[in-house]
């Protein structure tokens, strides 16, 4: 595929060649002026033409490139915004699992203190049981 600048040289090529052209058969033309004035204007048609032509491909290469290039960066932003939330989950999970241990530990040292003080409870009622 020919890229814009590729296409903007040929256009140019195009238009300098016809309007070489268009002089070099002014100046050799065999038939009359009616004659050439007809083949002139037959010739700026099929420039134009060829002209209208360039652009029009010239112009769907734009588009083209400019679809290619939202599409991509859709696709990039896309991604991107998946692996926010991907990462967003993940530190979530990670927050809430460690929420849960420190729950449990927090409740396995409540335990353990309910026990010693039941323990030294249990002491203290044996020694006055004692006495």
């Amino acid at each position: 595929m020919k890229t814009m600048k590729d296409q903007s040289k040929l256009l140019a090529a195009i238009l300098v060649g016809a309007a070489a052209g268009a002089v070099l058969g002014l100046l050799f033309a065999p038939g009359s002026g009616e004659e050439t004035r007809g083949s002139l204007a037959g010739y700026a048609d099929e420039l134009a033409g060829k002209a209208k032509e360039g652009a029009r491909t010239v112009s769907d290469q734009i588009k083209e490139y400019g679809n290619n290039v939202y599409e991509k960066a859709k696709s990039k932003f896309g991604s991107a915004a998946e692996d926010m939330y991907n990462y967003r989950d993940g530190v979530s999970d990670e927050i809430r699992s460690e929420g849960n241990n420190l729950a449990n530990e927090a409740q396995d040292q409540v335990n353990r203190a309910k026990s010693k003080v039941k323990g030294a409870a249990d002491d203290v009622n044996d020694s006055i049981q004692e006495a």
